[in-house]
Formats: C-alpha cells, structure tokens, sequence
C-alpha cells in the first residue's frame, strides 16, 4: 500500500455524498488521500487494523465522517499519533445533532478536530492547512485558495453594483 497524505474514512456508504467534497478539493489541490468505509461498531477488529496501516504508511491527518453515534473520529484519534478532524453527518433523527456532539465532545487527551454538520468541505481545507505548515506547496495552494474566495465576493459584489434594484 502506498502512502498518502490525508485517509477519508466514514462510517457507511450513505455517508459518501457528503464525504466525496472533501475528495474533490484534494483532487483540486493535489493532495494524495483514499477514502474507506469503516465501522467501529460492526467492524472493530478491521477499523484497529486499518488504523495500524495508517501509523505504517505515515498518513498526516484523518477526516472521519460519521453519523449517530459518531465514534468513527474518536475512536481513530485515540489510536492514531496524528490529527483527526470529524465530519458530523446529517441524520433524519435529530438532523445530526446528535453527530455533532458525539465527535466534538471527545475526552481530555483524545481531540478531534470538528466542522459543521455535512462540512467536509471544510474538513479539507482544514486538513490541507494542517499540511501546508511544513510544506511551503501545500500552504502556497490554500493561499491561492483563499485569494480566489476574495476574488469571487469582490466579483460578486461587482456584479450587483452594477444591477438597478
């Protein structure tokens, strides 16, 4: 197995519409990452031995997506010497909710990194951001990043400007 940069892990398939935003912007960005379905609760004994092959293959940040209970980020940071960043998804129960506290409220000594509810996106970005501090590329690209953010409001606000309301 190769190394990689970032590991993308969920808890089911049904988390992958959302999860697939953080891909893209890695394949915007360049960045080596896989993504993997991963139960700690109907898998354990698997999600221990994936987390064994991330700490061989030096992966720098993990982004866990899950739902409900949410352990998947938890669990993965208290095996892992890295950063995890939690993606809280969406749930028809409690509209995730109940995901968000799940993964944000982790015990002293075991952190996880959380975004808004379905905002792996922004788990991206933050996990791209993690990896620019010792890489001058990487960062140089979440610059470029942010510029083209400023570009498309000031764009925007161009546009409106010119509008009769």
């Amino acid at each position: 197995m190769k190394n990689i940069d970032v590991a993308i892990i969920m808890g089911s398939d049904s988390d992958l519409p959302i999860m697939k935003d953080a891909a893209q912007f890695f394949n915007d960005m360049g960045i080596s990452y896989e993504v993997k379905i991963l139960s700690v609760h109907r898998t354990p004994e698997r999600a221990l031995e994936y987390a064994e092959e991330l700490k061989k293959r030096n992966v720098k940040v993990v982004i866990g997506g899950a739902g409900g209970a949410a352990h998947l980020p938890g669990v993965i940071a208290a095996l892992l010497p890295v950063p995890v960043i939690g993606v809280p998804i969406h749930t028809k129960t409690l509209s995730g909710v109940d995901s968000l506290y799940s993964i944000v409220q982790m015990p002293s000594g075991i952190p996880v990194a959380t975004v808004a509810i379905n905002g792996a996106k922004n788990a991206a970005i933050l996990a791209t951001t993690i990896l620019g501090v010792s890489n001058e590329a990487i960062q140089q690209k979440i610059i470029d990043y942010k510029a083209s953010l400023k570009e498309a409001v000031l764009a925007k606000d161009e546009k409106l400007q010119a509008m009769r309301l």
